[in-house]
């Protein structure tokens, strides 16, 4: 049972998206925490370059804002809005087999927060918390694998190689025989793909008749690129969002004559192929069981002090910003 804590009574501080390309710190009102909730004591966030590059540039659809509310949100898109899904803290109160755990949770950056029990998920015993910060875009990259029905043996094609298509190739480098190239424009990013246990190629160099081809780079030419370069009967998921733009998809040519697949992808839901034996919550436990992984620590990026963390966020979130993500410590 739950019982009771002064320290849920102490100011906790929240980051909000107030205008396009601004955010503050605000306080926070906490309630203590009742029968079946916990409150938690945040010990890192981190920013999601794609999704929340969106929200802070208020260019989320207006069609997609029922769909990407999270229960733990506050204010509406576009502003303002307390808006974030990758929060890892320390329970201080709540049900006595969680008090003093380590969790992930899908809440906003907030130095301190309380929420039903059953939202948060224990870290595995060899995920560190710093690493745990992952966990939901490594549950993304999960499914992405689940809903292009990656398996042994195949060649499979990463096209983007930021934080989300890291993590793809990561994981389907584990796949037994598989051979996983990742392409990018960026020489530098050479060297994380190695990490990961992939082969590496720049868009002009990239390797044809690939199995599964994976789009994670969110441009035409990068969506152009999977087409041409998926092999007969080949699947391309387009894992890219790209909010409230166009975009132009070269259907012409040998599309039809070689028979290409394009699935889209999207964590809402978990993929057909594997929504018979996984709940949310079993993916999630899934992703991060195998983001217990030392390879996986080269992708954290920046660390940031929460403090700090409105007046880097134009830096962080540009779209030219180094380097495949960033980290809020707090």
């Amino acid at each position: 049972m739950n019982a009771p804590d002064p320290r849920s009574n102490a100011p906790a501080r929240a980051l909000w998206y107030v205008a396009p390309g601004q955010a503050e710190l605000r306080a926070a009102q906490l309630p203590a925490p009742g029968p079946g909730e916990v409150l938690v004591r945040m010990l890192y966030s981190g920013l999601s370059r794609g999704t929340e590059r969106l929200v802070f540039e208020g260019k989320v659809p207006a069609s997609e804002y029922s769909r990407m509310r999270l229960p733990t949100q506050e204010g509406e898109f576009s502003f303002p809005v307390k808006y974030g899904y990758a929060a890892v803290g320390e329970v201080e109160a709540g049900p006595n087999e969680l008090r003093g755990r380590a969790v992930f949770a899908l809440h906003p950056h907030q130095s301190r927060f309380v929420m039903p029990a059953a939202g948060v998920v224990p870290l595995p015993d060899r995920l560190p918390p710093r690493q745990a910060v992952l966990s939901a875009n490594a549950e993304t990259a999960l499914n992405i694998l689940w809903d292009g029905e990656a398996a042994p043996g195949q060649r499979i094609a990463v096209v983007g190689a930021g934080l989300l298509g890291l993590l793809c190739a990561g994981l389907a480098a584990g796949i037994e025989r598989v051979q996983v190239t990742v392409i990018d424009r960026e020489p530098s990013r050479a060297a994380l793909a190695a990490k990961m246990g992939a082969a590496f190629s720049r868009p002009e160099d990239a390797p044809r008749e690939s199995d599964l081809v994976i789009h994670t780079s969110a441009s035409d030419a990068g969506l152009a690129l999977s087409l041409d370069i998926a092999a007969f009967e080949a699947t391309i998921v387009e894992a890219s969002w790209y909010g409230d733009r166009l975009v132009q998809v070269p259907l012409g040519g040998a599309f039809h004559s070689r028979r290409l697949r394009i699935v889209s992808s999207q964590v809402g839901a978990v993929a057909p192929s594997h929504r018979g034996r996984y709940t949310h919550r079993q993916r999630m436990e899934e992703a991060m069981r195998l983001l217990a992984d030392d390879r996986f620590d080269a992708l954290l990026g920046e660390e940031i002090p929460f403090d700090e963390l409105p007046k880097h966020l134009p830096r962080l979130l540009a779209s030219d910003a180094p380097g495949v993500g960033a980290y809020v410590r707090y």
